[in-house]
């Protein structure tokens, strides 16, 4: 009998080991916004399990207006973040060091709305005009457009005048705004789903526009790269996502399901995430994670060139991005 015991402590005692050296390593994660199809990869990649195939726990925390990423990763409450480059950049040069290590999104989604009754139908037109910007981080594009424009945003005959928008589409219903800030994949819905025909409205991508940026990269803060375990478990994470985008691509009914199923605030349609999911995935096309740096410094470019009061950076950044992360991930 006391053989038996032994035997089947010497047994627990093993699996307890097993346990433990199988035990998924905790990553969390801060999105830029809400639960929405703008993250639909990361939730994907969640719910699919390729997340737990590289031994991850993976919590995801949604944003929201009040939630600032590049505030909450300084904090310690992220271990890495989604956000566009310029505030990422903004904040790296006000001392919270931010690092790229991925970049899934390959191009801008974001826009000005205008009605076509306001007259404007080129960025000449602007002057004069009241113009709905989103702020918390990213007001910087439109800054350094308004200044490639040689235009103010201080609401003098010579400028434009700057509403503070709220994160909703109602300056322009409401005639408040002559154009506002939209998404391709969001707010630019809600204007079409408010009754107002695209035949109506002019739309002036950033991309068309010369002063696009990066959006929705991956960051995390520079000191924890110097540790090669944060570096391997963050090139599962990116492996992982990047399976989860290249899924939704594929599954895009299937992806949108799957982020109402996350959606706890009940918020979010079915109709409005495929919508979302369609345009987003013109958006992923074309990256496989990896940071392309001619697109970095196009990016850091256009933040330099447009000077103007607000400056978003005044100064060139370095190392503020890096490929370990996705080498490390065998993504080329």
């Amino acid at each position: 009998m006391k053989k038996l015991m032994i035997g089947a402590l010497a047994l627990a005692a093993g699996l307890m080991t097993s346990a433990s050296a199988f035990a998924a390593d905790p990553i969390t994660f801060q999105l830029k916004w809400v639960t929405q199809a703008q993250f639909a990869g990361y939730y994907v990649a969640k719910a699919k399990g390729f997340y737990d195939e590289e031994g991850l726990d993976v919590t995801i925390k949604p944003g929201g207006p009040d939630i600032a990423p590049e505030q909450v990763i300084a904090g310690g409450g992220a271990d890495v973040i989604t956000t566009w480059m310029p505030a990422a950049l903004a904040s790296r040069e006000k001392g919270v060091p931010l690092v790229n290590i991925a970049q899934p999104f390959k191009k801008s989604g974001l826009m000005l709305t205008c009605r076509k009754e306001t007259g404007i139908s080129s960025p000449a037109d602007f002057k004069g005009k009241t113009l709905g910007v989103w702020f918390y981080g990213n007001e910087y594009p439109f800054l350094a457009w308004m200044a490639k424009l040689g235009l103010k945003t201080d609401g003098g005959p010579d400028g434009v005048t700057v509403l503070k928008q709220g994160f909703n589409v109602d300056p322009l219903i409401q005639k408040q705004a002559d154009c506002i800030s939209t998404m391709t994949y969001n707010e630019f819905g809600q204007v079409l789903d408010a009754g107002i025909p695209e035949s109506e409205l002019v739309v002036f991508k950033y991309e068309d526009q010369g002063v696009a940026t990066l959006e929705d990269g991956l960051y995390v803060m520079e000191e924890k790269l110097k540790d090669p375990a944060f570096v391997e478990k963050m090139a599962k994470f990116v492996k992982a996502s990047e399976k989860g985008w290249d899924y939704a691509r594929a599954n895009p009914d299937e992806a949108a399901k799957i982020v109402l199923d996350n959606d706890e605030t009940g918020a979010q349609t079915e109709a409005h995430q495929k919508f979302m999911i369609g345009e987003v995935n013109k958006l992923t096309e074309g990256s496989n994670g990896v940071l392309d740096e001619a697109d970095y410094k196009r990016t850091v470019t256009t933040l330099l060139s447009a000077g103007g009061e607000t400056p978003v950076i005044t100064k060139e950044p370095t190392g503020a991005w890096t490929h370990a992360v996705t080498d490390a991930a065998g993504l080329k």
